[in-house]
């Protein structure tokens, strides 16, 4: 029996760009089926999805996706949105979630053998580095089928792997069949106890 050590992954989801990423492609992710591809490549020790949220919105439209993700096996992070005025006058949103993510792969390298970043942001090229110099061997994934290309050059360079989202529509993409009926069926499996009628019978219990 082989004693090879097992490979240790953990997944850091910059959600907005992954979102936009896939979107630039042409296709939605489903993270259930994300989550098992990467169980199947190693222990998969965790699963981030950082997101900022509006904050004071009644409903936000990402809401039920985050609650699934939490139900699912992922490690939501969120914090609330900052509006503000810029010089020219122009209401802007800032929600950046970096300086999350850069503190939770820094804690985590000494854990893990690969990490996996959902990213093309270059702001995150320094804590690759980082992350490298710990041991770390970190896959990145995003595009250059886009145009322009989703990931920053110097993100891709300094990655010890760089994987194109295109590769991974197979594997990771949404089947567009389910945005029809099947979809309902399945939402209601997968949602979360408390949004679901109190008698409904649940056949995913």
């Amino acid at each position: 029996m082989s004693s090879a050590p097992t490979n240790r992954i953990a997944l850091f989801i910059d959600g907005a760009n992954l979102y936009a990423t896939a979107k630039a492609l042409g296709f939605d992710i489903d993270y259930k089926r994300l989550l098992k591809e990467f169980q199947s490549c190693g222990e998969l020790f965790r699963a981030f999805y950082y997101t900022a949220v509006i904050e004071d919105q009644e409903f936000s439209s990402i809401r039920p996706l985050l609650d699934w993700l939490d139900y699912n096996g992922f490690t939501v992070v969120t914090k609330a949105t900052k509006e503000f005025v810029d010089a020219s006058g122009r209401r802007k949103i800032k929600g950046n979630m970096d300086i999350e993510l850069a503190v939770d792969a820094m804690e985590l390298a000494e854990h893990i053998n690969e990490m996996v970043l959902f990213s093309g942001d270059g702001d995150f090229r320094s804590l690759v580095e980082a992350v490298q110099r710990r041991g770390v061997r970190v896959t990145v994934i995003s595009t250059i089928a886009s145009q322009p290309p989703m990931i920053a050059d110097e993100l891709r360079r300094q990655a010890d792997v760089f994987t194109d989202l295109v590769e991974l529509q197979s594997k990771l993409g949404r089947d567009p069949s389910e945005r029809s009926a099947p979809r309902d069926r399945e939402a209601r499996g997968q949602m979360p106890k408390f949004l679901q009628e109190p008698n409904g019978n649940n056949p995913h219990d």
